[in-house]
Formats: structure tokens, sequence, C-alpha cells
């Protein structure tokens, strides 16, 4: 890897805001072109930054979950502990406190000198194009590339996020393979808000990173309740995470004051097959919940 990568990306001439928003052809040639010079600049950053960035680990994480998991992947008989950290607050949605929000301040404090290292990042097409909007797996082009950064997200997305989505969803094992994620940043007068959808995800964890003494108020994520008829507004706290099901239909409300900012992942099968709807859930055995993968990475990208 030359040495002087990291100085050709920080003079690369970023597609116009736009361009990104119409998804022009050259957009996607841009980073394309450029993704090994991205991904060897973010190494050469880091490598650059390493006496001042903040360690990352499960460290970070509630010691609750933390201890909770670490003791289901050691006996898988024992996930029950897991569970009882879940709280179902709409149908197919829990919630449960993911990071310790006075160990937040070490990854923002990564993040931040992240987005401010003039490394091109691509935002999420038709989510956010604001700063702190960025692709976070190696699957999509421009994506953070900083080798400890990919560590800990594996590490969330493996150790975490899928056994526990396979806990409270069954119906999703063998659509769990593949993994996306992207981050998003809500401040009023830009990108305050996200229309109803559902995601083509078989499992999303949604995952609050604002520190405590940052609030914001309205960015309640509503999800819809068939039963009922009806959305169930709810709201982040500091560290706090929400995992549902991907064919829940959820809207993002507007943010009225301050600033939310979420990290989301995504689960889904090979080329981004995702479980028949309505599949019945049935029992499984936990020791096939606290496994890995085998299967290698396919290339496929949502957007």
């Amino acid at each position: 890897m030359s040495t002087n990568q990291l100085h050709q990306a920080r003079n690369l001439t970023l597609p116009s805001r736009e361009a990104m928003l119409y998804r022009v052809p050259s957009v996607q040639q841009f980073w394309t072109h450029n993704y090994d010079l991205l991904s060897d600049a973010w190494k050469e950053w880091e490598e650059s930054q390493n006496d001042s960035l903040a360690p990352l680990g499960s460290a970070l994480l509630d010691s609750r979950l933390r201890e909770a998991v670490t003791q289901a992947w050691a006996d898988p008989s024992k996930e029950s502990v897991v569970l009882e950290l879940m709280h179902e607050v709409a149908p197919d949605v829990f919630e449960f406190q993911f990071f310790d929000p006075q160990r937040l301040a070490d990854l923002r404090a990564y993040l931040e000198q992240a987005w401010d290292a003039q490394i091109p990042l691509r935002p999420p097409y038709g989510i956010v194009l604001n700063r702190r909007g960025a692709m976070l797996d190696s699957r999509s082009e421009g994506y953070l590339a900083a080798p400890s950064f990919q560590a800990f997200y594996r590490e969330i997305l493996n150790t975490y996020m899928r056994p526990i989505a396979r806990l409270l969803f069954p119906e999703i094992m063998g659509y769990d393979t593949q993994t996306f994620g992207f981050s998003i940043h809500y401040k009023p007068k830009t990108d305050t808000s996200i229309r109803p959808h559902t995601d083509a995800s078989a499992v999303t964890l949604n995952i609050n990173i604002n520190l405590p003494d940052e609030p914001f108020t309205g960015s309640t994520v509503d999800f819809y309740d068939p039963s009922a008829g009806k959305m169930i507004p709810l709201a982040f706290t500091s560290g706090s995470a929400m995992i549902h099901r991907g064919n829940v239909v959820h809207a993002a409300q507007p943010i009225t004051s301050g600033e939310r900012t979420n990290l989301v992942l995504w689960l889904f099968g090979d080329n981004g097959r995702m479980p028949i709807q309505d599949t019945q859930r049935s029992d499984v055995d936990a020791k096939l919940r606290w496994t890995m993968p085998t299967g290698k990475l396919d290339n496929f990208a949502p957007f």
C-alpha cells in the first residue's frame, strides 16, 4: 500500500449532492473506481491516528447485555438471561439497552475523528446526505473501512445481533447470513424524518448513539400495530436499541430540536433473500442459535 493513499483520497472531487440524490451513473462510477483507494486511505488514516483514537470493543456495551451474551455463548441453555433483557414494545419490536451511556463518548470520539478525516464517505442513498450519514459494511462502496471500526462492527453483528435476532425471531435462521449497515443523523431543517416503509432485511437493529447530554425532541420511530390498526410511537434514549423484523412498517417522525444519530444494521440471506411473509415460528435448538455462519459474505447490497 502506498503511503500517499490518504493524501490522494482527500483530494478526490466528490460528486455533487444533486448527483447523489438523483443517483446519476457517474456517482456509482466514482465510488466503484475509488473503492480500493478509499479502503487503503482508511487504513493509513487509522495508523496515523492510532495514539489518539479511543479503543473500540465490547467494553462499550451495557454490562448486563455483555455478561448475558457471554454466558449464552458459553452455554446456550442459559440464553434466557438474554431474553430477560428484551422488552416487546410493539408487535415484533423489542427494545433493550445496547451501549453503556457512560462509555458512548469513546465510540463517538472515534466516529467524530473519522467524520473529520476528510476521506469521502458514501451516504445512504435516499436517507441522509449529511456529515454523519455513512455506509458501514464492506459490501458498500465508500464505506467506513477503518480496520478497528470494522472489527467492532463485525463483533456487534456476529456476537450480539445475529443470536439475539434468532432468539426473538427463529424463523429468520438461514436468512441472516449477510450483513448491511449505515449511520443516520437527524437534525431540524436538514434530514428530519423518514416516511412509512419496510426494510429490505430479515431483521433490523437500530441503535442510538447520542450521548446522555444530547437530548432531542420529536424523532420518534413509529411502528405499525396491525391488530390495533395504528402506529405506536417509540423514543430512543442514549445507547438504547430497537430490534425488529424488517417487514414491520415503521416511520421516523420529524425531529423538532436537538440532533439524533443512530447506527442501523441489517441481516438478510444470500443475495438478499428474506423469509416468506407470515412464516410460522418453530422451536430451534439453542445450540444452533449461538453459532457463526460458515458461508462467505456475498456482494449484494440493497442500496
